[in-house]
């Protein structure tokens, strides 16, 4: 089956999904993407994830075509059309065509794509485990561009060449500073004393939307959480270490560093709870 795709209010084939070569998120990465994980035909945490794209939208000065409620309907749709009922949705919305240079006076018509992709399935049976290497890529500490997911990753993109030249499965990106911020795509755990901690967001880090749900199960299970600074060397240290991403939920750390990591309950309690609430919303 050929990949239907959203193109500006328009539902096309793959192969007829085209955009400007003179496309301003082309041309510099002038725009914004959200990553939303599909369940049983329904995209987890829609409202969060159009929330800080409409945050996004705003501290880029951008325009949406339509409204979330919209959006959203037109996501069903294409969901529905490509018979994906547990994937990944992908939306970016580029500034659109505009004169040459970095001006963006001319650019009034933003483009909104759609894309479904397949996705590795979320067992209840077994917690992924991914190793960690430590990246030589820095972001500016506090960096305000952090917080959303913009068209341009090439830091991200050069920390994940690094892992992938060492075998690892994840890079683990370093502020300036030299503190831990989050993994290339991923937010960062780990267990230490203070129970489930996770780098504070004026460290200059995304704030997902799994972050958050694993701060609210944290909650509704009694364990302490707490945002705090870390190394890398004291990472390996801890008690746990998992990453949160929308694409896979929770996976665990097994190494960082070439540096094993034993398994902890508190993970796998971690994971379980989101399964089950991810299963319960998009059942509703």
């Amino acid at each position: 089956m050929t990949p239907i795709v959203f193109l500006n209010g328009q539902f096309v084939s793959q192969e007829q999904a085209v955009v400007s070569v003179l496309d301003r998120g082309f041309l510099y990465g002038d725009g914004l993407f959200e990553t939303l994980r599909v369940h049983s035909g329904k995209a987890f945490r829609w409202e969060q994830h159009m929330e800080r794209l409409r945050q996004g939208v705003d501290f880029l000065k951008l325009r949406l075509p339509y409204s979330s409620a919209q959006m959203h309907e037109f996501a069903r749709e294409l969901i529905k059309q490509n018979r994906m009922a547990d994937a990944i949705l992908r939306l970016t919305l580029s500034r659109g065509v505009g004169p040459r240079g970095y001006s963006t006076r001319g650019a009034e018509r933003p483009v909104l794509v759609m894309t479904m992709h397949s996705a590795a399935p979320m067992s209840a049976e077994g917690t992924p485990r991914w190793t960690l290497m430590t990246s030589s890529v820095r972001i500016p500490a506090g960096e305000p561009l952090a917080r959303f997911k913009t068209c341009n990753k090439l830091p991200q993109i050069m920390a994940r060449i690094e892992a992938d030249s060492e075998g690892a499965d994840e890079a683990l990106v370093l502020d300036s500073a030299g503190n831990v911020v989050e993994g290339a795509s991923s937010n960062v755990f780990w267990i230490g004393p203070e129970g489930v901690c996770t780098p504070p967001l004026a460290c200059g880090i995304l704030p997902g939307v799994t972050r958050a749900v694993v701060l609210e199960i944290c909650s509704q299970l009694g364990l302490a959480s707490s945002e705090k600074v870390t190394t890398p060397a004291l990472l390996s240290g801890r008690d746990g270490v998992f990453l949160s991403m929308s694409s896979m939920g929770i996976v665990e750390v097994a190494a960082v560093d070439g540096k094993p990591l034993k398994p902890s309950p508190v993970v796998e309690r971690i994971r379980s709870a989101y399964l089950s609430l991810m299963a319960a919303e998009c059942s509703a």
